[in-house]
């Protein structure tokens, strides 16, 4: 029997206010233990939650984003259940009228673009954090983190793969970020994904028993805890057996999830309205007045790149991903004609990216500007270097070899570098070439097209890389054949 995969995600997003969601301790990671707790957050007797507008605005910025409604009035809610690292008893969450509901994210896997539609996303406090490794056998509590605020953002199930799933989350970090409402700090949890797996037979509309998966803090362990999950529920169902509805726990070292609880309804939570806090009203001017703070967004960001530039719609979603990306780029295509800004959206997307992944930095602390790139991009476009050259000359750049935006042209005058184009010199190393191949040069003539592979690289050997190499392809391939 064929299977569907049926994933849904719920996101959790810090949102990056300097105070918590209703009381003014702070947010600031890294403190000693429980030195950020207030009496607020631990709701002592007497104590009186003040919602944050900050937080408001934030929830407001990520509606309009993914065009949302946002609810004129919204009503906090009392999620009740018992934890060690939940102070009050209860969580401050909002239910029945979250702040903003419905929107979609549009995300690309490979050539194919789908929309996921959002459920809701909604204003809460966080909990405190339970501490194990370092008490021997017990558990600590850090209420540090206790009332930091919070948006979760629930998806419809719309996603058939892991590999959707993580496109979803890589879309959310990114847009999250790009509108300046969180940090997106995984290792830190500033975003934290929870995923809702099931399968079902293929051509089916209806859902099967879905397990939630939690601790997913990458992902790289969303994407393997998804695939081991659908493994997992596709073997138990073909065993004869059923999946039962409940939370796991995604192991990383094991690559597999264990159960963790039974899945709470909502019901198990009896949630009613808060009754310190008065209900959220959002004015039409102060929509506007938000609305006008926005900055262009991802997704018009990279219709523009397409439209524009002539970038491939893949290559549009890379350059977007993140606000500090985008301006890399945009600062080394400015005003360049087509090609060369294809070019520099070839070398980000490849050669940037993989020297930046290898070093474990960000693109902003990357040790070739984007002026410097652009300028070696130009000698591309225009025959000076080939492609193999460049990529000398990149490594050139990141050493600290030059300096300034035309740091690629002194590097190709100290180590002259220019490119051979030349067509009398490069005719007179091909006739070299030919006479002392004579087996290739039968091997081509005889249908085997690789055979000029390698007689090319006989020519760029001989010149040091220097040829041109589609003009040594041309000449090679009419001289070869002018002489069958």
């Amino acid at each position: 029997m064929k299977w569907e995969t049926v994933i849904g995600l719920e996101v959790h997003a810090q949102l990056n206010t300097r105070s918590k969601i209703f009381s003014g301790a702070s947010t600031a990671f890294g403190a000693p233990p429980n030195t950020h707790a207030s009496a607020v957050d631990i709701a002592l007797p007497g104590t009186l939650p003040v919602l944050n507008r900050a937080a408001v605005e934030k929830a407001i910025r990520f509606g309009l984003s993914v065009g949302s409604r946002v609810n004129s009035r919204s009503i906090f809610a009392r999620k009740n259940y018992f934890y060690p690292d939940l102070p009050k008893g209860y969580q401050i969450s909002q239910y029945e009228t979250p702040v903003v509901q419905g929107g979609s994210v549009t995300i690309v896997v490979g050539d194919a673009e789908k929309t996921v539609r959002l459920t809701r996303a909604h204003l809460e406090e966080d909990a405190g954090k339970s501490l194990h490794e370092d008490f021997h056998g017990e558990t600590g509590i850090d209420l540090n983190r206790a009332g930091t605020p919070l948006l979760e953002i629930v998806s419809e199930p719309d996603m058939r793969s892991a590999a959707e799933a993580v496109a979803y989350a890589k879309a959310l970090h990114g847009l999250v970020r790009w509108i300046d409402i969180c940090d997106g700090n995984m290792q830190e949890g500033s975003f934290r994904c929870d995923a809702n797996v099931s399968v079902r037979p293929a051509g089916s509309d209806k859902l099967g028993t879905r397990c939630e998966i939690k601790n997913l803090n990458s992902f790289r362990f969303l994407e393997r805890a998804i695939d081991f999950e659908v493994r997992r529920q596709i073997e138990l169902i073909e065993d004869g057996g059923s999946v039962l509805q409940e939370t796991r726990l995604y192991d990383p070292d094991r690559d597999e999830t264990r159960p963790m609880r039974s899945k709470e309804d909502a019901h198990d939570y009896r949630y009613f309205p808060d009754p310190d806090l008065l209900p959220l009203e959002v004015s039409e001017p102060w929509l506007a007045e938000i609305q006008a703070d926005l900055p262009e967004l991802p997704q018009t960001k990279r219709e523009r790149f397409v439209s524009v530039y002539g970038l491939r719609a893949y290559d549009a979603v890379v350059l977007t991903t993140s606000p500090e990306i985008s301006a890399y780029f945009e600062t080394a295509a400015d005003g360049a004609p087509g090609p060369v800004a294809k070019l520099c959206a070839n070398w980000i997307t490849g050669t940037l990216s993989a020297r930046l992944n290898e070093e474990g930095i960000d693109i902003i602390d990357s040790r070739v500007g984007p002026r410097q790139l652009r300028g070696l991009v130009e000698r591309i476009a225009d025959g000076t270097i080939s492609n193999k050259i460049a990529r000398d000359v990149f490594d050139a750049i990141w050493s600290g070899e030059a300096q300034g935006e035309q740091a690629a042209d002194a590097i190709i005058r100290a180590r002259g570098l220019t490119q051979i184009s030349d067509s009398g010199a490069l005719e007179k190393i091909v006739d070299e070439v030919i006479a002392a191949n004579a087996q290739q040069v039968e091997d081509y003539r005889g249908g085997k097209e690789k055979a000029v592979n390698s007689l090319v690289g006989q020519v760029m050997k001989a010149t040091r890389g220097k040829a041109n190499p589609q003009q040594v392809n041309e000449i090679l391939r009419r001289k070869v054949i002018a002489r069958g």
